[in-house]
């Protein structure tokens, strides 16, 4: 971890107006739009980027369709795109530190959770999928004498890459490092509201020697550049992190278009049910206040349902109040921050708006609920339980990606399930149980990709990320994240 002062040395440096980077170069948007960049920290203007249009976004794909049928990245020995993508993780991981502080200026999140989820997880990203560049070959099938079956993989094409504000290096990182390792070309949107760092992200891949229009970042409006790269018929597959209503959209582009593969990862409500026979309460319920009010909330697979086992919810839910109000909300540059900012204002006014509505509905505010720090300037949000939410309530079934957490008593295992499974999301969950027979049953019947036991927010690289229901389809990190990017193709040969 950097001292404070290597921090605060990058807190105020100067940041030039952004441009798109399309085919290697930096190019304005073709009518000259430009948009703030405003920080969450303190309501500031950090600096402009380039507004593009649907016409910077078609000239983005034309460039990656024109780098992937040349071969300059697609037919290059799969050795030597590992070896450049190993450089490309090395330049992520020495100039950590610059885009972590980038980041958080951008989005809000502290600066200790910032370090090790954005550069250091893109890093390490880009470093497996770098290792499986070379290990991704085809088969050969058992066939009937006299012929030979050949099944190769191969890179699809161009990749539409769209990723959200909470964690853009690393989301990013998930979508674009397997689509590169396996050959193909990306187009890149970040969001309009957190873009700084991908677009740093780009001048480093160039650095590192990804050719030109193999890597494209095009900085715009979703409903402009995200529409136009849905419909765009020489995008092939489009892989998106972000909510349900953008998701369905893509879907629509796909279909109106050219079919499109569509990989959309939906956001979640995900369960943290905890019973009476946990193996250590307090673990638990500084698990489920980690589990939500990180990053005020703003994670996909954030525990945002507290379930808890009649006999024990009063105490344990004044235990998880009391660690809540311990932590300290403030200057996400602060290594002594726990909390940092809400991403931005609109961000903000929905989290009040759905405590309000809580309220409305029956549900107790027992801690928080309300806007703190005002006159920072930025968006910040006391970490809010809401105890006794029923089960149709809105705060029960719908995200509110803030650091919200709705709470709900069970009385067995049965009724848990079917709180945990009352949702249109299938993301992630937890279930905290001595019984491994329990611990077992449970998570074979919650839905959802990704489910812990007696922990919570455990995983790697190396295993997938896949969510169920309303919660998308296709799988992000791990070697399956190859599905997504590459064909199959057989070849039937008489010998």
């Amino acid at each position: 971890m950097p001292a404070q002062p290597e921090i605060d040395a990058l807190r105020d440096a100067a940041i030039p107006d952004r441009a798109l980077f399309i085919g290697g170069r930096w190019v304005q948007a073709s009518d000259g739009g430009r948009r703030d960049a405003v920080s969450p920290i303190d309501g500031a203007t950090l600096t402009t980027l380039a507004e593009a249009t649907a016409a910077d976004a078609g000239a983005a794909v034309r460039a990656a369709r024109a780098a992937f049928e040349d071969g300059r990245w697609s037919r290059m020995a799969p050795m030597a795109r590992k070896t450049v993508l190993h450089r490309f993780a090395d330049l992520v991981q020495s100039h950590a530190l610059e885009l972590a502080v980038l980041g958080v200026r951008d989005n809000g999140t502290e600066i200790g959770m910032a370090l090790k989820a954005e550069p250091g997880s893109a890093a390490a990203t880009i470093r497996f999928y770098a290792e499986c560049a070379d290990k991704i070959g085809g088969e050969i099938a058992p066939t009937p004498d006299g012929t030979l079956a050949l099944v190769h993989r191969e890179a699809i094409g161009v990749v539409g890459a769209i990723v959200p504000w909470n964690f853009p290096l690393m989301i990013g990182a998930w979508k674009i490092a397997p689509a590169l390792a396996a050959g193909n070309s990306v187009v890149l949107k970040p969001a309009e509201s957190a873009a700084l760092s991908l677009l740093r992200l780009a001048e480093l891949a160039q650095e590192a020697g990804i050719p030109d229009g193999v890597l494209n970042v095009v900085t715009g409006a979703g409903p402009v550049v995200g529409e136009a790269m849905g419909l765009h018929p020489d995008i092939d597959v489009l892989a998106f992190t972000g909510s349900g209503a953008t998701g369905r959209r893509l879907l629509e582009y796909s279909a109106r278009s050219n079919m499109k593969r569509c990989y959309l990862e939906l956001g979640g409500k995900s369960p943290n049910i905890v019973f009476a026979n946990a193996p250590d309460l307090e673990e638990a319920a500084q698990a489920a206040a980690n589990g939500i009010f990180r990053n005020s909330g703003q994670v996909c697979i954030a525990g945002s349902r507290l379930l808890v086992e009649n006999s024990i919810h009063d105490e344990f839910v004044r235990r998880v109040v009391e660690i809540a109000e311990g932590l300290t909300v403030g200057d996400p540059l602060s290594l002594d921050t726990d909390i940092g900012a809400v991403h931005s204002q609109a961000q903000l006014s929905g989290n009040l708006a759905a405590v309000d509505k809580a309220r409305n509905e029956g549900g107790t505010v027992l801690t928080g609920g309300k806007r703190i720090r005002e006159d920072s300037g930025g968006y910040y949000m006391a970490p809010t339980v809401v105890d006794r939410v029923a089960p149709t309530a809105a705060l029960a079934r719908n995200e509110v990606f803030g650091p919200v957490l709705a709470v709900t008593g069970f009385a067995d295992a049965d009724e848990a399930i079917a709180l945990a499974n009352g949702t249109d999301y299938g993301l992630s969950g937890a279930v905290w149980t001595a019984d491994l027979s329990a611990a077992h049953r449970v998570t074979r019947a919650v839905k959802g990709g990704l489910l812990h036991v007696n922990t919570y927010g455990g995983s790697d690289i190396t295993v997938p990320m896949a969510g169920m229901k309303q919660s998308g389809n296709g799988v992000d990190k791990s070697m399956h994240a190859f599905e997504k990017y590459t064909d199959l193709k057989t070849v039937w040969m008489k010998l």
